[in-house]
């Protein structure tokens, strides 16, 4: 697979989950919760939003946006492990694996 090939099908797989994320209700029981002092909906906004910049300059993180999603990465680790119910773990898996792509796509902006 050429590396076109690749990086057009890396930045589908990250809009087809931006799309779900964007669909999805951010789960009711853990509005407020902060488990391992991890503030849970400032989590979701912050990925969010870097996933956002990134889109909206047509695949493009500047690297200060890639380090908060790997930082991202390692919270939402956290809040996995301590997750135990099944659309919780479904919609902080995607949002976690959205957040790895992303911190991981083509070329970074210097912006």
């Amino acid at each position: 697979m050429s590396r076109v090939s690749r990086t057009s099908e890396h930045g589908a797989t990250i809009a087809c989950l931006w799309q779900e994320h964007l669909d999805a209700p951010f789960p009711a029981r853990l509005r407020g919760a902060e488990p391992g002092g991890i503030d849970i909906v400032l989590l979701d906004a912050t990925v969010a939003g870097c996933v956002s910049a990134r889109q909206n300059k047509g695949g493009c993180l500047d690297a200060e946006r890639n380090r908060i999603l790997r930082d991202c990465v390692a919270d939402l680790d956290q809040v996995l492990a301590s997750t135990t119910e099944a659309e919780e773990l479904r919609y902080f898996r995607r949002l976690r694996r959205l957040a790895a792509l992303a911190s991981d796509s083509g070329p970074r902006s210097t912006n």
